[in-house]
């Protein structure tokens, strides 16, 4: 591993490995816990506004049944409904309820703080600086693969 790029990918591989693992509450599989699926999924919806089957595959690639059996085990959750399209589209959309809102906000502030236990000793720069690389990463990665993220 004498190549940056090795070491870069060995770091990225034990990152997704870690990031579900910040917060030990994180870990049970408690009934406020959401699964990885349902936070990417809500959290674009919340950037985006209500999204259909058709516009979820479109932003990230997934075929359409792996979409309904997401988005039903969501709607059972209670943390999205179905609701006829804003703009008199014939598909239905998906938007996130106060209970989904509120189980976001949860696994949010859960993630916040498992970072901020693990870069305690991080100065407020150094911080700043990684968020900024990570940023870079992603926006690059999403446009060689033409599915940004909206960004407030």
């Amino acid at each position: 591993m004498d190549k940056p790029l090795d070491l870069l990918e060995f770091e990225t591989m034990l990152l997704g490995r870690h990031m579900h693992m910040l917060n030990p509450r994180a870990r049970g599989a408690g009934e406020e816990r959401l699964d990885r699926s349902a936070y990417v999924l809500l959290s674009r919806i919340q950037a985006q506004g209500p999204m259909s089957i058709g516009e979820f595959s479109e932003a990230f690639g997934l075929d359409a049944s792996t979409l309904n059996r997401q988005t039903a085990a969501m709607v059972r959750a209670g943390v999205v409904e179905r609701m006829p399209d804003p703009e008199g589209g014939m598909a239905r959309k998906f938007a996130i309820t106060a209970e989904g809102e509120r189980r976001l906000d949860i696994h949010r502030t859960e993630n916040l703080e498992g970072l901020e236990k693990v870069m305690a000793d991080w100065t407020a720069e150094d911080v700043a600086e990684f968020a900024a690389y990570l940023s870079r990463f992603n926006r690059d990665i999403e446009r060689l693969d033409g599915r940004p993220w909206p960004r407030g």
